[in-house]
C-alpha cells in the first residue's frame, strides 16, 4: 500500500473524522488494529483512553489537562506582560491546554494590573464571533456542555469566596456558545476550585510578596504543561 501511495506523489495521508459524542474515539481505543492512541482531553477521559489501549496491550500518547501560570515581577516590561496575559487568557476563549488560568503579580503592581484589565475585558466584546474570521479574537465555547462547566465553575468560585470582577455569564441573543471571559479575584490560591481545569476563559488573579512563595503556588496544583515568569533580572530565572 504505501509503494502504490509513493508512486502517485503521497507521503503521507491524514485522515480526519468528525462525530457527535465518543463513539468515532471508543472505537479507536478499542480497535487492535490501532497500536499507538494519542489523545489530547481532559484527565478523567484520558486515564479511560490510557486503561482501555492498556487491556490490549497498545500505547498511548496523553496530553492531559493544563492549569497554566503567569508570574508578573515589578520590574518586568508590563505592557508585554499586559498583552501576553490577556491574550493567553482569552485566546480560543480558554480552549487551549496552554491557556492562562491562573496569572500571579506581585503586590506593588496588582491593584494598577487587574484594574487595566477589567477596563480591557469589555472591549473584547467587540472582537467576540465567528472564529474563522481574522478580526475575531474570542469565539464561542466548543458546545452546550462546556457552556454549562462554566456557568457550574462560576457558581463554585463564588461559593468557595471568590469575586467576580468581570464577566460570569454567557452572552444572551447570540447563536452560539458564548460566554463572556471572566476575571476572578479573592479566592485562595489553594482552593478546590483552582485546583481543576474548568477548560473555560476563567482567569483568577492573585497578589504576593515573594519569588519564592509565588513559585510554591505555582507548582501546587495536580496539572502541569506551561508557566511563565515576566521580569527582566536574569537572577529570577535561577
Amino acid at each position: 500500500m504505501g509503494d502504490v501511495l509513493k508512486r502517485n506523489g503521497f507521503n503521507n495521508i491524514v485522515t480526519l473524522v468528525c462525530g457527535d459524542g465518543p463513539d468515532i474515539g471508543n472505537a479507536l481505543v478499542q480497535d487492535k488494529n490501532v497500536p499507538l492512541v494519542s489523545f489530547t482531553g481532559s484527565t478523567a477521559v484520558g486515564r479511560h483512553v490510557a486503561a482501555e489501549v492498556a487491556k490490549r496491550f497498545g500505547k498511548t500518547i496523553l496530553e492531559l489537562g493544563g492549569n497554566n501560570a503567569s508570574i508578573v515581577m515589578p520590574d518586568c516590561d508590563l505592557e508585554i506582560a499586559f498583552n501576553g496575559s490577556v491574550f493567553g487568557a482569552v485566546g480560543t476563549c480558554g480552549q487551549r491546554c496552554t491557556s492562562l488560568r491562573r496569572l500571579f503579580l506581585h503586590e506593588s503592581v496588582y491593584d494598577s494590573f487587574v484594574d487595566r484589565m477589567v477596563k480591557a475585558y469589555p472591549k473584547l466584546e467587540a472582537k467576540m464571533g465567528n472564529p474563522l474570521d481574522d478580526n475575531t479574537m474570542v469565539g464561542p465555547l466548543h458546545f452546550k456542555q462546556s457552556v454549562d462547566m462554566y456557568l457550574n465553575g462560576v457558581a463554585e468560585i463564588k461559593r468557595q469566596g471568590g469575586t467576580i470582577l468581570y464577566g460570569g455569564k454567557r452572552v444572551e441573543g447570540t447563536e452560539g456558545n458564548f460566554v463572556l471571559p471572566t476575571i476572578v479575584s479573592g479566592i485562595a490560591h489553594d482552593a478546590p476550585i483552582v485546583m481543576t481545569e474548568i477548560f473555560a476563559p476563567i482567569l483568577y488573579v492573585f497578589k504576593f510578596k515573594t519569588l519564592d512563595e509565588v513559585i510554591t503556588w505555582n507548582n501546587e496544583v495536580p496539572q502541569g504543561l506551561s508557566s511563565s515568569l515576566y521580569t527582566k533580572d536574569m537572577q529570577n530565572m535561577f
